[in-house]
């Protein structure tokens, strides 16, 4: 273990979001230095290519200098063009310089993926947005009768969140047992041993719970686990060479950074190795910039799924965290006005937002978080910088 005095500043999710989930809204990155989402910035002057990458790579190096990262790497595209750039240390110990092209887990982005899976069976014939889950898996889901795909992918089936229960969260540091190996269905029984939040359809609240059985009904349906459609839908058609669904392995591909926790006592502990089995469909997938970037492009461009598809997976709606929420991707609105499209993700040591404009814009950037995570305004400052020239 690595000793530091200075605690961290802890980012808090608000509301439904508190104690378990793995997306990161922006709007509540931090508790302080906070701007509306919706508010418009002053017009200036455009910037060009070099004087933004430059601009981007300081907020880099600055989210570094002030411990709010060991590491952060980016990826810009824009059209056929980008760009990666990267500061900070792939560890601790050694101090070699984190690798733009390293690996990194991507917590709930891997629910974008899955909710692609499906509505690609959609397309299919295969199921519809409003069948009931009682039809696809019987018995699995209490009053699955009455909860539909829809709502599972949209976070209104108002399914208990199973990482809401004490030593269930793969964002807080659990010792030894971060090397459990857990069934979907002991997720479930999790889950299930207390009442929904709310009657289907009568509210939004984001729960991991709905994309395990996400994950159960690609399973049901194709008779494959969900990660071998994963690579055989997405991955290989897309030469994505660089993502993994890691099931029970413990750790990353090579190159990577290594992801740090700080505990109340002041340590930073290296939470880099871990079985990701507890997030499963719901957040276990590993990736990199290179690759995020090739995944929401396809998917934002109907090469993955019909236009239809993809429009019911972009009719977000607004929630309480700061984003909008559609089938598996997030909406934000940024200072300037421009909305983006995409999904962040937070699995402990390790923070991803891969995000694109209609524009054909695109950011994908990878944290390790050291003593406190980076700010609204630190990451919003990078968003703005790419999306609002």
């Amino acid at each position: 273990m690595i000793r530091k005095q200075r605690k961290r500043n802890v980012a808090l999710l608000s509301g439904a979001l508190v104690a378990a989930t793995a997306v990161v809204p922006w709007a509540v990155l931090n508790t302080g230095d906070r701007t509306a989402a919706g508010q418009r910035v002053a017009a200036t002057a455009p910037r060009s290519a070099s004087q933004t990458r430059a601009e981007i790579t300081a907020a880099l190096e600055g989210m570094v200098r002030d411990r709010a990262a060991t590491a952060a790497v980016i990826r810009v595209g824009d059209g056929r063009d980008g760009w990666t750039a990267g500061a900070g240390v792939a560890d601790l110990a050694s101090r070699r310089p984190a690798d733009p092209a390293g690996h990194f887990r991507i917590g709930s982005v891997t629910k974008t993926f899955v909710a692609t899976v499906l509505l690609q069976l959609r397309d299919e014939g295969r199921l519809g947005l409003d069948d009931p889950v009682e039809r696809h898996l019987p018995g699995v889901v209490p009053g699955g009768g009455r909860v539909t795909v829809r709502q599972i992918l949209d976070h209104t089936s108002g399914l208990r969140d199973y990482m809401s229960e004490p030593g269930y969260s793969t964002n807080r540091w659990r010792g030894r047992e971060r090397f459990r190996s857990y069934s979907p269905e002991r997720l479930l029984k999790v889950a299930f041993a207390k009442p929904p939040y709310f009657e289907p359809g009568a509210g939004w609240r984001y729960s991991n719970t709905n994309y395990v059985v996400a994950g159960l009904l690609v399973e049901k349906l194709t008779g494959r686990p969900y990660g071998a459609e994963v690579e055989r839908r997405i991955l290989r058609p897309l030469r994505m060479t660089q993502t993994v669904v890691p099931g029970n392995r413990p750790g990353l591909p090579r190159p990577h950074a290594r992801g740090y926790e700080p505990l109340p006592t002041g340590e930073i502990v290296d939470a880099t190795r871990m079985n990701p089995s507890l997030d499963w469909a719901a957040g276990e997938m590993i990736s990199t910039t290179r690759d995020l970037d090739r995944f929401f492009d396809a998917l934002l461009t109907r090469r993955l799924t019909s236009g239809d598809s993809l429009t019911a997976m972009r009719a977000a709606r607004q929630t309480d965290a700061g984003f909008a929420y559609g089938l598996g991707l997030q909406r934000y609105t940024l200072p300037c006005g421009r909305a983006i499209w995409g999904h962040s993700g937070e699995l402990i040591g390790y923070l991803t937002f891969a995000f694109r404009s209609d524009d054909g814009r695109r950011m994908t950037l990878s944290v390790n978080p050291y003593t406190r995570n980076p700010s609204q305004n630190e990451v919003y400052g990078i968003a703005t910088k790419v999306f609002c020239p």
